[in-house]
């Protein structure tokens, strides 16, 4: 029977000794330890030489960020300059308004009261278009044509240009009716037809301004409409207030 040889395990052993009398230390260290510390310690100095290679880069990344941190408070100081400025703007822009705002309140109080202290027009003086549609104006006046020439329609109506009073109702050759007011004021107006007309007033009648004075039956009857001051004519159109 043969006998197995036991093998030892191989290991060193490092010895600590005190140089103050105390206790020495002794440490077991196998060869394994040894064959892998080398790679340690490579591996540490590997790594120590990569935090070196990237201190550079790290500071150079600190300098882009503190750079665009920079950059962006520049903008953001800007951007507040801005705001700060487009609220004043938009404070003398509001006053400004408000400014415009009491000057358009004045002048419409200053018109209202222009207007309200303006005397009201006298309705007696002949201001108004004696006919009661538009008409089409034949002729002007002129000193040849002293009176306005005005084309009437059926179911339109002759109308008293101002207060007055119907003073005459005539005819001659060449209107068979011929209606005269007196406004009492200087002013006379004559409303003289071509054609028949059925009178709506009679001689003394005390008419209103706009009041009718005659109704228009027929087509084509042209009314010849003079106003006269101080027995003189004069244009109509001085004195109308509307045309139509």
């Amino acid at each position: 029977m043969k006998q197995r040889r036991h093998r030892h395990k191989e290991s060193y052993s490092i010895l600590l000794i005190s140089n103050t009398g105390q206790s020495s230390r002794q440490f077991h260290l196998s060869p394994l330890f040894f064959c892998l510390f080398p790679v340690l310690l490579l591996f540490i100095c590997a790594a120590i030489a990569w935090l070196v290679y990237q201190a550079p880069s790290g500071s150079e990344n600190d300098e882009i960020l503190s750079s665009q941190l920079d950059s962006q408070s520049r903008m953001i100081q800007k951007l507040e300059d801005e705001k700060e400025t487009l609220s004043k703007k938009n404070l003398a822009l509001a006053a400004e308004l408000n400014n415009l705002k009491q000057n358009i309140q004045t002048y419409t109080e200053g018109m209202t009261q222009t207007a309200s202290s303006e005397p009201e027009p006298d309705p007696s003086i002949p201001a108004r278009y004696p006919y009661s549609e538009t008409g089409i104006l034949d002729a002007a006046y002129s000193d040849g044509h002293p009176y306005l020439s005005i084309n009437t329609q059926p179911g339109s109506s002759i109308i008293a240009a101002g207060n007055g009073t119907v003073v005459t109702l005539s005819s001659d050759d060449t209107y068979p009716v011929i209606i005269e007011l007196d406004h009492g004021n200087g002013y006379q107006t004559r409303y003289m037809c071509l054609m028949e007309i059925d009178l709506q007033v009679e001689e003394g009648t005390q008419v209103q301004i706009g009041d009718v004075l005659a109704a228009i039956r027929t087509e084509n009857t042209q009314m010849d409409y003079q106003v006269l001051l101080e027995g003189e004519p004069i244009d109509p159109l001085i004195v109308l207030e509307a045309k139509g």
